[in-house]
């Protein structure tokens, strides 16, 4: 199964255009044909089944035959990642916890971040890519970067961690996960959080939880989290 991708689609569609781009991928690239059957989804948990009616270079249009929706996790899981000094490392923690079942992301800018200026559009693009990759119909939320302090005010509802590399007293998150919870995750940049920061965190809520017994790369973190929060939701 191949997964196609447009936010434009609409429970109540009966057709549907692509734009000049997509167009040319399905008809130059894919070498679909009338007549042929595609797979859409919205990104808002609808999986469309569609005919091509027209196989137009620049403007490929579809009959939709129908229109399934799927329901979403019991839980959501939102992570909080300082960006990383290589972009590619970052790009890789989304394309994984896109695969594996992140809801939402945010670039956390704190004060030992090596970045502090993303490519959302690009990150968007990657996002897109993992979700069509791994046959998933709700595309999850990256939001603008925010700087840390900012981000405590926020209110902030489910279950909240910060993830550390302080001496201090940490629980393993796996022991402090509950299914069918919404999480929230803090991972901090290369440098880690600062003292501050984890204070801050500690005074609006957030616990102190550790990965594992060795020391993780910001993007290596944010990974081993999403695949706890999915493995404990999931087994």
């Amino acid at each position: 199964m191949q997964l196609f991708y447009n936010p434009n689609l609409e429970e109540k569609d009966t057709a549907f255009t692509f734009d000049s781009s997509e167009s040319k991928h399905i008809v130059k690239v894919l070498r679909k044909k009338n007549g042929d059957e595609l797979n859409i989804t919205n990104g808002k948990g609808f999986l469309f089944t569609a005919k091509i009616i027209s196989d137009k270079v620049k403007k490929c249009e579809v009959e939709i035959n129908s229109c399934n929706r799927t329901y979403p996790k019991a839980y959501r899981l939102h992570l909080a990642v300082a960006p990383t000094k290589m972009n590619d490392r970052y790009e890789w923690f989304l394309e994984k916890a896109t695969e594996i079942g992140v809801d939402e992301i945010t670039p956390l800018i704190c004060k030992r971040s090596e970045r502090r200026i993303v490519k959302l559009d690009r990150m968007h693009r990657v996002i897109e890519a993992a979700m069509k990759q791994s046959l998933q119909t709700y595309l999850p939320k990256i939001n603008e970067p925010i700087a840390f302090s900012e981000f405590m005010d926020q209110p902030t509802n489910g279950l909240k961690f910060i993830a550390h590399c302080e001496e201090t007293e940490r629980h393993e998150l796996k022991r402090r996960i509950a299914a069918d919870q919404d999480v929230t995750i803090l991972i901090g940049p290369e440098g880690d959080f600062t003292l501050s920061e984890i204070k801050k965190a500690f005074t609006v809520g957030y616990q102190p939880v550790a990965m594992g017994n060795t020391r993780l790369r910001t993007e290596t973190a944010a990974i081993v989290a999403c695949t706890i929060v999915a493995s404990i939701n999931n087994g």
